[in-house]
């Protein structure tokens, strides 16, 4: 399993890549154009709001750190570029490769929390951790697509965002 998780990541890391060479074709002010029927508002705001959730659920929740989190500050996102978001996804790339190397033998294991935690999970397992943090990234490139749409920069028509069968 684990081998096979890694491959996932490894998939995942590709895709973004793809996502990361579209996104350095815009011009730079587009990826602070307010779209504020998207959830995140922006479409760096949105890139930098998954790095987060891989900090927060992988990081703070899944090694117990909640007092050490912190999210990517306003001004940090307001001044950010396509190279701070790569930056700050090397940081996560690094993240899960400790979380799959510590729980990886314990996918089905739920991961304990205290009172503190009220609600969030209770005992999520490391697997649905995992998954739910590749997923919501999966769900903001959508978002992040669409985005790129409305603002007049279409992806390319050649699914090279997924990238995986060419």
């Amino acid at each position: 399993m684990l081998e096979m998780l890694k491959q996932q990541y490894d998939w995942v890391r590709s895709v973004r890549q793809h996502m990361f060479a579209f996104l350095e074709e815009l011009p730079p002010p587009m990826l602070h154009q307010p779209l504020p029927e998207f959830g995140r508002g922006t479409i760096i705001r949105t890139h930098l709001h998954v790095v987060d959730c891989y900090q927060w659920w992988l990081g703070s929740f899944a090694f117990m750190r909640i007092n050490e989190h912190r999210n990517i500050s306003a001004n940090d996102i307001e001044r950010a570029d396509v190279k701070y978001v790569r930056e700050r996804f090397t940081e996560a790339d690094e993240l899960v490769q400790r979380f799959i190397y510590e729980y990886r033998d314990r996918w089905y294991e739920p991961i304990q929390q205290d009172e503190s935690w009220q609600g969030y999970p209770n005992a999520p397992t490391p697997l649905l951790l995992l998954t739910h943090t590749q997923t919501h990234e999966f769900h903001h490139k959508g978002q992040i697509v669409s985005m790129a749409r409305q603002l007049g920069c279409p992806p390319p028509a050649d699914d090279r965002l997924g990238g995986l069968f060419t």
